[in-house]
């Protein structure tokens, strides 16, 4: 029955290396390097507050390059698009509030915005994403912030975390103000136009500066944050939710600095690690993608790089049930095993059979 249990990672995970960098310009300074001591701490972000581009790189690999705006680029306030990059790029650290999608949706919203939140959220045990009047106003921000822009750079946070569970490219953008780079997502921020979002974990390079931001615009009633502002109005329940989720992949990244076999499965080398660990016991985090059963075993599919997927088998239902990982689809968990090779006909991956509950880790979220 462990046919089932088959997914074929294939070569769209091998090919992570290649993704990012291979188009645009690279910048005529190089990225200043940093101990990761500082940058930890947040010593190197104090350098230069108002100039972010550079300054608090801690390893090679974070300078994607130096690009042109595309046509029309703002698609929302958290998303842009660049020449010489396909597709979009989601902007690191923020979770701007949608668009609206539609003239029915902005006419029902301009009707009753209360009612519109509610009938959006209806029994949703989240938080949800619609288009509100927020939305919009965020993307004007993001375009008033790029309009004069000959070029944006482009960093990331982490030089192992390319892309997106979408796909898309993740980056903090800067563009030239007054001479200097700076950081859109914090200035984003800073407007009141986001949260600092850390859904998926902390910054590893403006954690300070964008917790220091968000206060500031708290503190100034700005955007999201002033009581009359027609958005979601729910920020200390999606942050108290984000914070939960982002202390939990803390710990696990802790660990992973300390020990070679605590694998992220949404860095573009988890494969070749998984690769190297065959027969060997590892931990692994990412999200619950989804859960199949089947006659004789229980299939958790872990969301990978480039909407692929890492299957978790389980054998024994009551094995499954007591682990409790049913409960966290799209959360992060973390699971504990052999990595094992299966093979049948064409497909082959590498899994991880669960033989004990405690083999699962789960947040602990509100």
């Amino acid at each position: 029955m462990r046919w089932w249990a088959s997914i074929w990672l294939g070569s769209a995970w091998l090919c992570m290396t290649s993704l990012g960098c291979d188009r645009g310009a690279t910048a005529e300074t190089p990225v200043q390097q940093v101990d990761s001591a500082r940058a930890h701490s947040g010593a190197a972000e104090r350098q230069a507050p108002n100039e972010l581009a550079g300054s608090a790189a801690t390893q090679e690999g974070l300078l994607i390059g130096e690009y042109g705006l595309a046509d029309d680029p703002v698609i929302d306030g958290d998303t842009i698009r660049v020449e010489g990059i396909e597709g979009s790029l989601r902007l690191l650290s923020l979770d701007t509030e949608e668009r609206f999608h539609g003239k029915t949706e902005r006419a029902a919203a301009e009707r009753d915005f209360e009612r519109y939140l509610k009938g959006k959220r209806a029994n949703a045990t989240r938080p949800q994403k619609t288009g509100t009047p927020m939305g919009e106003e965020a993307a004007k921000f993001a375009e008033a912030f790029f309009e004069d822009a000959e070029v944006v750079r482009l960093e990331r946070d982490d030089a192992k975390e390319v892309r997106g569970n979408f796909g898309r490219l993740l980056a903090y953008a800067f563009a030239k103000k007054n001479g200097r780079w700076t950081s859109y997502s914090v200035e984003c921020v800073r407007a009141g136009m986001s949260p600092y979002f850390t859904k998926y974990g902390y910054s590893n390079r403006f954690h300070n500066q964008l917790t220091d931001a968000e206060a500031e615009a708290r503190k100034g009633k700005r955007g999201i944050w002033n009581p009359s502002a027609k958005g979601y109005g729910d920020y200390d329940e999606r942050k108290a939710w984000w914070g939960a989720r982002a202390d939990f992949i803390r710990a696990f990244e802790h660990e992973a600095n300390r020990s070679d076999d605590f694998i992220l499965l949404s860095q573009w080398d988890a494969l070749d690690r998984l690769e190297k660990n065959v027969g060997e016991s590892v931990t692994i985090l990412s999200t619950v993608d989804r859960i199949d059963t089947f006659k004789g075993l229980v299939r958790v599919s872990l969301a990978g790089q480039n909407k692929q997927r890492f299957p978790i088998i389980f054998f024994d239902r009551r094995v499954f049930r007591a682990s409790g990982i049913e409960g966290f689809k799209g959360e992060p968990v973390t699971v504990r095993g052999t990595v094992e090779r299966y093979a049948k006909g064409r497909y082959r991956t590498l899994q991880i059979v669960v033989q004990e509950p405690e083999q699962v880790g789960l947040p602990s979220l509100p």
